[in-house]
């Protein structure tokens, strides 16, 4: 059987979510072939540990050693969101200590985990996505220069942050500079995007064989005004899978996000959320390249709804 690592937590406020999808992957890992153990990663230190005790990792080759004898990670699977799992810097580590692992490259990652700079690459390819603006902590913010360009109602979020962690829907000029300053405590730099007006919708994908498959695509309807924290952790939202869509733009929807994971070279489970716009034009709005797999998760209850076991796309 082979050694795997679950590495969940991280260094970001997702770490509590990181922790219940490690769980969901821990438990449905195939035991036939893989021996998992999970490993916990945060700012103090880095921790493997079971049902016995917490054994720290050495980082000079990702082992550990429980009762004088020392085990070594033969693959590891990432389900830290945000950093350091969903920005490359773990992956780029991995690939030092020469350990595969279940995400795409550390390039891929650090791209897709910058919201902005991914989306406007995904333009190059024909990808609809919302206009937006980037500001970075430096830049002298003209406000009205801004609404002139991504109009109001705006989206203001951090470029590398997830589960809508200091996001903002802004209705008005004057609540424009509080939303960028609460998005720069969630992030480095902020986006301002456009507010799509339609139905949001979102496709898992993954890759299995050779071929990249895309699972049922899902609509998110939120009790708030938008998809955040509250609704996608705290039960605030209907989650339709299948989607009530016509065939056609179910297929195009999956289509578009096949295309999508294969033109940037993408590897294991990822997620996109797009808005399906009253043209029923889907826009791309994010790449999440380690989804959440919490039992409140999507991805899980896609693969459930397809009669594909979790395990199968490990």
């Amino acid at each position: 059987m082979k050694k795997v690592a679950v590495i969940e937590g991280g260094y970001s406020k997702e770490k509590a979510i990181s922790i219940k999808s490690a769980k969901t992957v821990f438990d449905n890992l195939d035991r036939t072939k893989f021996d998992p153990t999970r490993v916990l990663i945060d700012k103090k230190e880095w921790t493997a540990y079971d049902e016995e005790g917490r054994y720290s990792i050495d980082k000079n080759d990702f082992s550990y050693t429980k009762k004088d004898f020392k085990h070594n990670f033969e693959y590891a699977f990432i389900v830290i969101h945000g950093t350091p799992g969903e920005d490359g810097k773990l992956q780029g580590y991995l690939d030092m200590v020469d350990i595969p692992y279940n995400t795409s490259s550390a390039a891929i990652m650090a791209l897709t985990f910058q919201k902005f700079h991914c989306n406007q690459f995904l333009k190059n390819f024909g990808i609809n996505v919302p206009e937006a603006t980037l500001i970075k902590p430096e830049d002298v913010i003209n406000e009205r220069q801004i609404i002139d360009k991504v109009k109001l109602p705006c989206f203001v979020k951090p470029t590398d942050g997830g589960s809508s962690f200091g996001v903002t829907k802004v209705k008005k000029e004057s609540e424009l500079l509080p939303a960028i300053k609460e998005a720069f405590e969630a992030g480095t730099e902020v986006i301002v995007e456009e507010n799509i007006e339609g139905r949001e919708v979102t496709c898992g994908v993954y890759l299995s064989r050779e071929e990249i498959k895309a699972l049922s695509v899902t609509e998110i309807i939120s009790e708030n005004e938008y998809f955040d924290y509250d609704a996608k952790y705290n039960g605030k939202s209907k989650e339709i899978t299948p989607a009530d869509l016509d065939e056609e733009i179910t297929n195009k929807i999956k289509v578009l996000t096949k295309k999508i994971y294969g033109t940037l070279g993408m590897t294991g489970i990822v997620r996109m959320d797009y808005i399906l716009s009253k043209e029923e034009t889907p826009f791309l709005i994010e790449i999440n390249s380690v989804p959440g797999m919490s039992k409140e998760s999507i991805i899980p209850q896609m693969a459930k709804i397809d009669n594909i076991e979790l395990s199968l796309m490990f």
